[in-house]
Order: structure tokens, then C-alpha cells, then sequence
């Protein structure tokens, strides 16, 4: 099978895990990964995120979540305290330290970001970010495959 045979997930797939790659490198750096990276960047820096929040927000799993907050907190950047709004959840604040690796995260995301620019035209970017839409649309068709009939395995 040649490259460009290759179905859709496929190259969805191999490209986010270069992705995913590219950001961990970076991050490990730091002694970090690329997921604590983007809870940093998911935290808003001035008055903190409701712990139930951010997993929806991230797409992520809350026991994945929950992991994750436990290790920045270990590592002191990230405070929990309780929701003055309304008791009874936690808010997720960013301390001093968390704050610098949040930047650190902005900076590694937005060099990334200004490479793409460099390398791909504005119309080719728009023609990219429609596709993507059109992607996303159709995953979260739930009759998608309920359509006609039931796959044959």
C-alpha cells in the first residue's frame, strides 16, 4: 500500500503523534511532559479553573486528569483551594512556579504555531482548519454508523 493510500485516521493519527512527540521533547526538558504542559496552559493564570472544568475542557479523562493535578501539585505549581463561588468545588491556581512553566508551555506552542505559519500559506491553513471542521463534524455524527446497516466483521 503506497503513503497516499493510506486511510484517513492513519495520517490524522501519525501526525499528532509527531505532534505529541515534538511537545514532549520540549517539555522533558523541563523535566515535564506535554500534558502537564497543556493543564498549565488550560488553568486560567489569574483566578484559577474549577477542578471540573478542566477536564471537559482538556478532553481528557478524569482520572487521567486526576493524576496529572496530583503531579503538578508535588512539583508546586499548582495550588488547590476551595470555590468561593460556591464551597463546595475546588478552584486550581496556578503558583509562582506553575505560572513560569505556563509560559514556558505559551512560548514552546506559539514557536511551534509561527513554524506552521512560515511553512503554510494563509489559504492553505484555511483550506486545513475547513477539513478539520468537516472531521470533526463527521466523528461526532453518533448515526454515523447506523446509517445503513451494521458492520460485517
Amino acid at each position: 500500500m503506497k503513503s497516499n493510500e493510506f486511510t484517513i485516521d492513519y495520517h490524522l493519527r501519525s501526525t499528532w503523534l509527531a505532534v505529541q512527540k515534538m511537545f514532549n521533547e520540549q517539555a522533558a526538558q523541563f523535566n515535564s511532559t506535554m500534558v502537564m504542559g497543556f493543564t498549565l496552559l488550560s488553568i486560567d493564570p489569574k483566578s484559577g479553573t474549577p477542578s471540573t472544568s478542566l477536564g471537559p475542557k482538556m478532553g481528557i479523562e478524569p482520572t487521567s486528569l486526576s493524576r496529572t493535578l496530583k503531579n503538578l501539585e508535588e512539583r508546586g505549581l499548582i495550588a488547590r483551594k476551595p470555590n468561593p463561588e460556591d464551597g463546595r468545588s475546588v478552584l486550581i491556581i496556578l503558583t509562582d512556579e506553575g505560572l513560569k512553566m505556563r509560559d514556558v508551555s505559551k512560548q514552546v506552542v506559539l514557536k511551534f504555531n509561527e513554524a506552521i505559519n512560515e511553512k503554510i500559506t494563509a489559504e492553505e491553513m484555511s483550506i486545513f482548519l475547513k477539513v478539520i471542521q468537516k472531521v470533526n463534524s463527521i466523528t461526532s455524527d453518533k448515526k454515523l454508523f447506523n446509517k445503513n446497516k451494521e458492520p460485517q466483521f
